[in-house]
């Protein structure tokens, strides 16, 4: 409980998600023009890896800590069975994309099958994940800004706060380090679609 609980794990998940769609967002804007984008393409998406795995930990942690008997995750009770039956396809759809993008940025613009798998997954990812966060949306302002007001209130008694901002911080600079390390291997990449083999996508 010093970290929270139930609460302290689902305004954990909110801030990560609200890093995540920032960064995501960011990526959509590559896939307009991947070509001369490519480079922030492969940035972006390096970056995410980090935050992606605290949201993957923090809300398998609460599907752990409910099915285990947890009292106060099972206080809180399930998501509405439309999400929790959503909620396997974001997962695999999730680890599909990131899992097919890791591999062309280590195999090179080698086209084939994995680029037509990423693009696929993309597309599934997409869909599944809009309708996850349209789902989420309206809980998730007041999460985010839970831990950053005054007062005197259950929300400023949730204990973990500090570690919280902590975990998502790291999880960025995490993200920003590894970007950092790996975006050297977009290189490949630069030179495939500057030589005009890549067309728009």
């Amino acid at each position: 409980m010093r970290s929270g609980g139930a609460d302290g794990n689902e305004r954990l998940t909110a801030a990560t998600s609200v890093v995540l769609v920032g960064l995501l967002a960011g990526l959509g804007v590559t896939i307009l023009a991947i070509g001369p984008l490519v480079w922030w393409h492969v940035l972006l998406g390096m970056l995410l890896v980090p935050p992606l795995l605290l949201k993957l930990g923090s809300t398998g942690w609460r599907v752990v800590r409910y099915y285990t008997g947890a009292p106060d995750y099972v206080r809180c009770g399930p998501p509405p069975l439309p999400l929790r039956l959503l909620a396997p396809l974001v997962v695999a759809s999730t680890v599909a994309v990131v899992g097919t993008g890791l591999a062309l940025l280590a195999t090179g613009p080698s086209g084939g099958i994995l680029t037509g798998l990423h693009k696929a997954a993309f597309v599934v990812w997409f869909v599944v994940t809009a309708l996850h966060v349209l789902a989420r949306l309206p809980r998730i302002p007041r999460l985010v800004t839970a831990d950053w007001r005054r007062g005197t209130g259950p929300a400023a008694r949730t204990p973990g706060r500090v570690a919280r901002r902590l975990l998502v911080a790291g999880s960025v600079v995490v993200g920003v380090a590894l970007a950092l390390a790996t975006v050297r291997y977009a290189q490949p990449w630069v030179h495939w679609f500057a030589a005009g083999r890549g067309g728009d996508g």
